[in-house]
């Protein structure tokens, strides 16, 4: 149809054209396989154990007959190794927030939301039909305005946020939210899928900032990134993981995750546990990419996390450095407008332990010699 090609074009005019590129052979930067879990061998076994004992797929959804004894196992470890007294699995991060967003709030109540959340979080409070206030990107100050003048006009009010905003690497700071959340008597929904498994000794923001678990709050994380897996939970009390699974629609309209998925997913959160050195080693690593990438004329960030964001500016520029990095092997995808904002397009560097030392050094002279031509300081 013609006006699906004049819409393709127009993305292609502004340098916004996606394509799905099959990785191969090349050095993949931008991974969030943060820890090398997912071709770990005591995860990789399990999993092929679970896989010949359980089969391919799970067969239905939790409801019917899909949640086994491996979903059931995955959901108590989960809620141990996160502090709190219940878990619930969901298919993807998309989803778990999608789904259990609407259930927290709808028409009658406030959502407080972050300018920079993830986008899964931003659909979460659309489809809650709640109303919704944004704040500025980690200015609690002006969250604490918004509640001061609303808070009161609504039935239950939701504080919404990622733990490490994916983007940015940055991390939202959990202990004032939390004081936020009790002197307004808010809900605290914190998204900790970038923060699971790679801060807080691997159990995340919270433990990252000191904050133990209250009744007020809810923590949703994915296991397809430090965790290796694939799949989300939710976290909180048991009357709200019993709520869940009775109301929310992407929990309950969903075939489960593969028990093969689960099973691997325990093994990597095993793993965390038995090897504490491995988030601090991670933040090692991390550290001394940065040093050797900092002097770029670009603008590159580090918040502590294993995201690195290179601030190129420019969405042409971003995708050149990208599509040169290609020609030599290395895959760093650039990230552009809707995902950041326009003239903020980036290289998103993520570090993992499994690189190899030969092929961070490959990496950052092949972006030191392509600054030089294409390099510029971001606005």
């Amino acid at each position: 149809m013609e006006w699906i090609r004049e819409e393709l074009e127009k993305i292609r005019r502004e340098n916004l054209y996606r394509v799905r590129r099959v990785r191969g052979s090349l050095k993949d930067f931008c991974s969030n396989d943060y820890l090398g879990l997912k071709d770990h061998p005591s995860v990789v076994e399990k999993a092929i154990e679970v896989l010949k004992g359980y089969g391919l797929g799970s067969g239905a959804s939790q409801l019917v007959s899909g949640y086994t004894e491996v979903h059931r196992d995955l959901e108590e470890r989960i809620a141990k190794f996160k502090g709190t007294p219940a878990c619930a699995l969901f298919g993807s991060g998309y989803l778990a927030n999608v789904g259990t967003i609407p259930v927290l709030a709808g028409e009658g109540d406030l959502i407080l939301s972050d300018r920079l959340n993830h986008a899964s979080l931003i659909d979460g409070c659309r489809f809650s039909k709640a109303e919704v206030r944004v704040f500025e990107h980690r200015d609690y100050s002006h969250l604490r305005e918004i509640l001061l003048r609303e808070r009161e006009k609504y039935r239950r009010s939701l504080i919404v946020t990622d733990g490490v905003f994916s983007m940015d690497g940055d991390m939202a700071d959990v202990k004032t939210l939390r004081d936020l959340a009790k002197e307004f008597e808010c809900i605290l929904y914190v998204d900790d899928a970038h923060g699971t498994g790679t801060v807080g000794g691997g159990r995340g923001v919270f433990h990252e900032f000191g904050v133990g678990w209250e009744e007020n709050m809810v923590f949703m994380g994915t296991l397809s990134k430090a965790i290796g897996s694939y799949g989300a939970f939710v976290c909180g009390s048991e009357d709200l993981i019993d709520l869940l699974v009775n109301r929310a629609r992407s929990l309950i309209f969903t075939t489960s995750l593969p028990p093969s998925v689960c099973a691997g997913a325990i093994a990597s959160i095993d793993l965390i546990e038995q090897n504490p050195s491995m988030v601090e080693d991670l933040k090692k690593k991390t550290v001394g990419i940065y040093k050797s990438l900092k002097d770029l004329p670009w603008e590159v960030r580090f918040h502590g996390t294993p995201i690195i964001p290179i601030v190129v500016g420019d969405e042409g520029e971003a995708l050149g450095v990208s599509e040169d990095l290609i020609k030599r092997g290395v895959f760093l995808q650039a990230i552009r407008y809707p995902t950041v904002p326009r003239g903020r397009a980036r290289l998103r560097l993520t570090v993992s332990l499994s690189y190899k030392d030969e092929d961070v050094d490959a990496l950052i002279e092949s972006l030191r010699e392509l600054s030089s031509r294409h390099g510029k300081l971001s606005p």
